[in-house]
């Protein structure tokens, strides 16, 4: 029986969906399996794609109600677009060995009444929701997950790689060449995460 190919997962998440691409190979060779965008936010619940704008204009044990429910749903939906993927891949041949999660700039807020007293943290608190909502459903379904601020993402791939940030980002365009649209700036991000997962 042959043994899998080892893969590995990158996301990079926006309010209510994520992109996801998943990569195999070597550093040096790698190619791309997967690239989809998977929903985070459950559009039957009104606001839920911004749900922390929407808690704003609750009172406060309705807003703490909202946001828990909404969490239930996201980390429901994050969970069976990773589970999904991973089985997808495993009948494809490969096994998902491990996970990336692009991280915002900002600090993740833990006040959630001065959260909700501030527009900048509020966008802040609904990047952290949905990334958060990914990582656990990584975790859950068994992969090591590495998150990284999307801002030190090229320098630190490129530092593990033993490439020039030049040359790992001429790689990445090349990837998508072969595949064709959609190949934008979210799907080189993301299988940028998944090369540095992998490696």
């Amino acid at each position: 029986m042959k043994t899998p190919a080892r893969a590995a997962l990158g996301f990079r998440s926006h309010s209510g969906w994520a992109a996801l691409v998943a990569v195999a190979g070597s550093p040096g060779a790698p190619i791309v399996i997967e690239r989809r965008r998977v929903q985070t936010a459950d559009l039957g619940i009104r606001g839920s794609l911004q749900p922390y704008h929407a808690a704003k204009e609750m009172r406060f044990a309705e807003a703490e109600a909202y946001l828990d429910r909404c969490g239930a749903a996201t980390r429901r939906m994050a969970q069976t677009a990773v589970s999904e993927a991973v089985a997808e891949l495993a009948g494809k041949g490969y096994a998902v060995a491990a996970a990336c999660v692009l991280l915002g700039s900002g600090r993740p807020p833990t006040d959630l009444a001065a959260t909700l007293r501030s527009h900048p943290v509020i966008h802040t608190a609904e990047g952290d929701f949905f990334r958060h909502a990914l990582k656990t459903a990584c975790e859950s379904s068994g992969l090591p997950v590495l998150a990284i601020k999307e801002k030190a993402l090229i320098e630190q791939a490129a530092a593990t790689l033993r490439m020039s940030p030049d040359n790992l980002q001429l790689r990445v365009a090349a990837l998508g060449k072969s595949l064709g649209p959609p190949w934008r700036q979210d799907e080189k991000l993301c299988a940028i995460a998944a090369l540095l997962a992998l490696k």
